[in-house]
């Protein structure tokens, strides 16, 4: 079995940006926004109809939700639920002080040393999938880690969703492109889970992206409705570029958040009280020259320490951060960029990270190489949040008597007792010698990011499934597949 580590459990305090009377302030005004402003529920009579009945006032498509109620409905979702994998060993738990980190989601194209930037296959999804597998500090296969688009539109999520339930036992996400795929995916967790197992328990998490600002589109909404329904985790998100989906101030983009995340928790509860939920925040800030996306600034730190702050008064487990990057190579803006982005996201509390490793280009690239070197920083994520040991041997004594004024400590008991797990070590960053490296090639990280993949996917052994459950699969796919022809749009 690949040793994986268990999701971490943070023994470090959140960093907290906001005092109370800024919260306050920033919650009194989200009521505002609610109550006279307003958000759409755009194509969807029958949300519309489910908030009429709950009490809010309904103008078209316009929805004015009266003060308290948004926030009296998210009540009921539970601050901390648990995502079941089909191998038991790898379930997570999915808020409190937890920390599950899930791979990068929704790139059209994927980049690599051999074959630069092109368009996503369905192989190159099924190798990603491989890695999260053998990523030792990886909790999550994730959902769209790549966009396969070799494969029809309408029948890609059969074999993204075939993908994560044969070659990983890791948990995973349903599709949400369209209702009906998000009906699909609960069919075949029903297949790999058992629809008893399914009907009890959570065993995805999906993204539910708000049309920012203050929009609700049909296909995320329907997509909810089917997942609240049948009692599986949706993570309600707004996707906030600064200046242009929200204010450029971080007081007034953390007001528009938290309305939206208020109407759309509240929402999935109307179609099932307790339903689990994220409070999600996809920040960046936006260069005002080219109107391109930027990461890892400090804009984007504040708003998601903010969140995090307001997810907790809530009650609700959150989602942020990632391996957020705008450069085009993984070189030292993206690792700039990418650990500014990573450390912000523990540190804020983070429960559950999406795009924690392989983000490249503003998330349009999913690159190989970075996977992997991502992967391998998430170690060191895991070793920040154990906090510092103050037990006997952490305390050290017996190596400080024995060495005394003057020595070292190389040779001592305590040192020889403890090296093997004393220091977090990179499996990718070079630390050799000069001379050693030059003979070796003189590898810049990329390459050896190259090299460390293609030894993880060369040891990767598909885990064990019942052959009447893929065989169940395969044909569940192969059915659907056939009952429609390709479509493309």
């Amino acid at each position: 079995m690949i040793d994986t580590a268990r999701f971490i459990e943070r023994n470090i305090p959140n960093f907290e940006v906001l005092n109370e009377e800024a919260l306050q302030i920033i919650e009194e005004n989200a009521e505002t926004v609610l109550e006279e402003i307003g958000v759409n529920f755009v194509n969807n009579p029958a949300a519309l109809e489910r908030w009429r009945a709950a009490g809010a006032t309904i103008e078209g498509e316009r929805v004015r939700i009266p003060r308290g109620l948004a926030r009296k409905l998210a009540s009921t979702a539970p601050s901390q639920f648990t995502q079941h994998a089909r191998n038991p060993e790898r379930n997570v738990e999915i808020g409190g002080k937890n920390l599950v980190l899930a791979p990068v989601y929704g790139p059209p194209f994927v980049r690599d040393i051999d074959g630069g930037r092109r368009y996503a296959t369905i192989a190159d999804f099924r190798k990603f999938v491989k890695l999260g597998q053998q990523s030792k500090w990886l909790h999550h296969s994730g959902g769209t880690v790549c966009e396969p688009t070799d494969v029809a539109v309408n029948k890609r999520h059969l074999d993204m969703m075939l993908a994560h339930m044969t070659l990983s036992d890791k948990p995973f996400m349903g599709s949400v492109t369209e209702p009906s795929r998000a009906a699909d995916s609960v069919e075949m967790c029903e297949i790999l889970f058992g629809k008893q197992f399914v009907s009890e328990n959570t065993v995805m998490t999906s993204l539910i992206n708000i049309n920012s600002p203050l929009t609700f589109d049909d296909t995320m909404m329907g997509a909810l409705e089917v997942y609240a329904a049948a009692n599986q985790a949706c993570i309600i998100s707004p996707f906030i570029v600064g200046g242009a989906m929200a204010p450029v101030s971080i007081a007034g983009t953390l007001t528009q958040v938290l309305a939206e995340v208020l109407a759309g928790v509240a929402y999935s509860q109307l179609i099932r009280p307790g339903a689990p939920v994220i409070f999600g925040a996809f920040v960046t800030s936006i260069d005002m020259n080219s109107g391109a996306p930027t990461f890892g600034t400090p804009e984007a730190s504040h708003i998601t320490y903010g969140a995090g702050q307001l997810a907790r008064r809530l009650g609700l487990p959150f989602r942020s951060a990632g391996s957020f990057c705008g450069s085009k190579l993984p070189d030292a803006q993206a690792a700039y960029e990418t650990a500014n982005s990573l450390n912000m996201g523990l540190l804020a509390g983070v429960n559950f990270m999406l795009h924690s490793c392989g983000w490249l280009e503003g998330g349009l690239v999913a690159s190989f190489e970075k996977f992997v070197m991502d992967a391998d920083q998430l170690g060191a994520l895991h070793g920040l949040a154990k906090g510092v040991a103050m037990d006997e041997n952490a305390q050290a004594m017996d190596a400080l008597r024995e060495v005394g004024p003057g020595g070292h400590y190389l040779g001592c008991a305590h040192t020889q007792a403890n090296f093997k797990s004393a220091f977090w070590r990179s499996e990718v960053l070079d630390y050799k010698p000069f001379e050693t490296w030059s003979e070796e090639g003189g590898r810049d990280t990329a390459t050896l990011a190259q090299a460390r993949m293609e030894k993880l996917l060369s040891s990767y052994v598909e885990p064990a499934m019942d052959p009447a459950v893929r065989e169940a699969l395969h044909d569940y796919v192969a059915e659907k597949k056939a009952s429609m022809p390709d479509s493309f749009t």
